[in-house]
C-alpha cells in the first residue's frame, strides 16, 4: 500500500500558500484546545463547578471533534481541504461566540462542542495538503512544522492569556478568539490554493468503502492502537490538568503557574519541530519514523513517572519533558499517510484522530472524576488523587506501547 516518494515540490510562493493558512486555522484550534486550563479557575468560581463538571466542559471540544473525523476524511479526499477547513471553521467562531454568552453550564457546553466541531480539520486539512503538494519522503518535516505552528498556538494560550485578563474577562477574549476565527476562515478559502485529488472522482458509497478498509486494516491498527493512548492523555493533561496540578501539587500561584504553562508551551513547539524534522532526516538514513517513535515514547513514559511519585519539586522539568517528548506521537499521522494510497490518506489520518480525540474526551473527564475522589480541605484536590489519576494512565499507556513493540517486529 506504500506509495513511491517521488513528485516535484511546489515553488516557494505557493508552498507558503499551502502551509501559511492552514497554519492559522490549526494555532487556533491549538489555542482554543488549552486555553481552559488558564480559564479553569474563573470558570469555577463563576459557575461553581466540580473537578468532575470542569473535566466534562473541557473535553467537550474532543467530544465535537471526534464526531466529525470520519465525514471530514470524506470531504477532505472529496471536495479537498480548503474548502473543508473554511466552512467548518465558521462552526468554531460560533461556538466561542456562544461560550462567551453562555449563563450556565449547558451553554458553555454548547460553545465548547461548537468549538471542537468547527476546529476538526485543521490538522488533518493541512495534511491532506502537504501529500498533494509535497513528496511523501517530506511528510514528516511538514508535519511537524505544521504542529510547531500548534505549539505557538499552546504559549498563546499561557501567559499571553493571562495578560489578555488583566486587560479583559474571559468573556471579552471569546468574543476576540471569534472574530480572528472568522478571519482564519475567510484566509483558507480565499488564500490557499486548490488542487484536486484522485478521491473526487470516487462515489459516496466508494468513499465510505474506502473509509471501512481503513479501519479492516491491520497496519492500521499496528499503528493507531499503541499511539493512540499516547496522544490522547498529552492533550487531556495539557490541555486543563497540568494547571490544577501546579496549584495542587507544587503549590503554585497564578502567575507561576502561567509560567509553567508557558514553559509547557513552548517545549512542546520545539517537540513538534524537533521530532518530524528527527523523523525526516533518521529516514534518509534508513531508520524509520516509527522506530523514532517508539524511542521517544519510552522517554515520556518516564517523565510521567514522576507525576505518578508527585515529584512536585521538579514541576519546571517534568512540564518541558511532558511537552517535548509528548509531541512525538503526532509522528503516528506521517507514517499513516506514508502508507496509504493519495486517495486514502484524508480518511487514514481522520480515521486515527476519530480514535485519539474520543480517547482524549474519556480520559480527561476520567481524569476529574478520579481527582474528583480526593477534595482538598480547603478547595481544590490532594496531590494523592492526582498521583492515582496519573498512575492508571501510565498503567493504560504501557499497554499501548508494549502493543507499539509487538506491531515494530511484525
Amino acid at each position: 500500500m506504500e506509495r513511491d516518494s517521488a513528485g516535484p515540490a511546489p515553488a516557494t510562493r505557493t508552498a507558503l500558500l499551502v502551509f501559511l493558512p492552514f497554519a492559522a486555522g490549526y494555532f487556533l484550534s491549538y489555542l482554543y484546545r488549552s486555553v481552559n486550563a488558564v480559564i479553569s479557575t474563573d470558570l469555577v468560581d463563576e459557575f461553581g463547578l466540580s473537578a468532575n463538571a470542569l473535566g466534562l466542559l473541557t473535553s467537550a471540544y474532543f467530544l465535537g471533534f471526534a464526531s466529525l473525523q470520519i465525514p471530514v476524511g470524506i470531504l477532505l479526499d472529496r471536495v479537498g481541504p480548503r474548502r473543508t477547513n473554511a466552512v467548518l471553521l465558521l462552526f468554531a467562531g460560533s461556538g466561542a461566540l456562544v461560550f462567551s454568552m453562555a449563563e450556565g453550564l449547558a451553554g458553555l457546553l454548547l460553545g465548547r462542542t461548537l468549538i471542537g466541531f468547527g476546529v476538526a480539520a485543521c490538522l488533518m486539512s493541512s495534511i491532506k495538503a502537504f501529500t498533494l503538494w509535497f513528496p511523501l519522503d517530506r511528510l514528516p518535516a511538514m508535519t511537524g512544522r505544521m504542529m510547531f505552528v500548534g505549539g505557538l498556538g499552546a504559549i498563546s494560550a499561557t501567559m499571553p492569556v493571562e495578560a489578555a485578563l488583566q486587560i479583559t474577562d474571559w468573556r471579552g477574549l471569546f468574543l476576540v478568539l471569534a472574530v480572528l476565527t472568522f478571519a482564519a476562515a475567510a484566509v483558507v478559502f480565499f488564500l490557499a490554493p486548490e488542487k484536486r485529488g484522485d478521491g473526487v472522482h470516487e462515489t459516496f458509497s466508494g468513499q465510505f468503502r474506502g473509509t471501512a478498509s481503513v479501519f479492516m486494516s491491520p497496519l492500521f491498527w499496528r499503528i493507531a492502537l499503541g499511539t493512540t493512548l499516547f496522544q490522547s492523555f498529552n492533550m487531556s493533561v495539557q490541555g486543563l490538568w497540568a494547571g490544577p496540578w501546579l496549584v495542587d501539587v507544587a503549590g503554585l500561584e497564578r502567575q507561576a503557574v502561567a509560567f509553567h504553562l508557558l514553559m509547557l508551551g513552548v517545549a512542546t513547539m520545539c517537540g513538534f519541530l524537533f521530532w518530524g524534522s528527527l523523523a525526516a532526516r533518521l529516514g534518509r538514513r534508513g531508520i524509520e519514523p516509527m522506530t523514532v517513535l517508539i524511542v521517544a515514547s519510552a522517554m515520556y513514559l518516564a517523565v510521567q513517572m514522576l507525576l505518578v511519585f508527585g515529584a512536585s519539586s521538579l514541576a519546571m522539568p517534568i512540564w518541558i519533558g511532558w511537552g517535548f517528548f509528548g509531541t512525538s506521537g503526532s509522528l503516528a499521522f506521517a507514517i499513516l499517510s506514508q502508507q496509504f494510497p493519495a486517495n486514502l490518506t484524508g480518511r487514514a489520518t481522520t480515521a486515527l484522530n476519530l480514535l485519539v480525540f474520543l480517547t482524549a474526551f474519556g480520559s480527561q473527564w476520567a481524569f476529574g472524576a478520579i481527582v474528583n475522589h480526593w477534595p482538598g480541605a480547603s478547595g481544590g484536590y490532594r496531590p494523592e488523587g492526582y498521583a492515582v489519576a496519573f498512575g492508571v494512565f501510565l498503567a493504560l499507556q504501557l499497554c499501548g506501547f508494549a502493543w507499539m513493540l509487538r506491531g515494530r517486529r511484525r
